[in-house]
């Protein structure tokens, strides 16, 4: 019988990254001769990748961002953070407790998400973490990426699950509206990376601590989506 599975994304779900991203965004930025920015200012917008950070921090200083200078900015961006890993990130309270409970109860995990999968693997592994997972994938894993379903249905296989004994666990738009369309159940964190609130996107349910990723809650959503 095919273990349940769970399934997470990464940054804001699982690991609070925020820290490095913002830092190598700021690397960008002085680079280009702009003013840095806090990690507040943009701490909400930094799970929507590096392109749209760097473009958001010009647009609020009113500064032009020529197509070529987003370019540069980025491949400097990729290369500043890649080597920082895993820096200042770190797993957010109550992961890894909720990893073991899991497991011992039989389930099974993976991560999808739209980092890239190298830089994935290797902030897992710098956390010690990447061998709790059946599978790590990120943008480049396969010719699709989130909000397309195909990849967490994807994943799932990869991870040797089934999607009628899945749940998606994420933090924003993307990753509801991914999990709603592949028909699994979705958890939402309300303390990840999003803009609004999560509730607006109607999850399956929404927690603020993994401690509340219970046994009790993920069988009653399994159950439900069989029904």
């Amino acid at each position: 019988m095919t273990a349940p599975t769970i399934v997470f994304d990464l940054d804001g779900t699982l690991v609070d990254t925020a820290p490095d991203l913002v830092a190598s965004l700021n690397h960008c930025l002085d680079h280009a001769g702009v003013q840095r920015v806090n990690e507040l200012e943009l701490r909400r917008h930094v799970g929507m990748g590096a392109k749209v950070m760097i473009e958001r921090a010009f647009a609020a200083k009113q500064i032009e961002l020529p197509a070529l200078l987003l370019k540069e900015l980025f491949d400097l961006f990729l290369v500043h953070y890649a080597g920082s890993l895993p820096g200042n990130s770190a797993p957010y309270p109550g992961v890894e407790d909720a990893l073991n409970r899991f497991e011992a109860a039989g389930y099974r995990f993976a991560v999808c998400t739209n980092k890239l999968e190298d830089m994935s693997r290797r902030l897992l592994q710098g956390l010690g973490i990447s061998g709790r997972f059946e599978a790590i994938c990120g943008q480049d894993t396969f010719p699709y990426r989130k909000p397309d379903p195909r990849h967490l249905l994807s994943t799932i296989e990869a991870a040797g699950g089934d999607p009628a004994k899945a749940v998606m666990v994420g933090d924003s738009e993307t990753d509801i509206v991914t999990a709603k369309a592949a028909g699994i159940p979705v958890v939402a964190v309300d303390f990840g990376y999003t803009d609004r609130h999560v509730r607006e996107f109607e999850p399956s349910c929404i927690i603020s601590h993994f401690d509340a990723l219970t046994l009790e809650l993920v069988d009653d959503l399994l159950r439900a989506a069989a029904r």
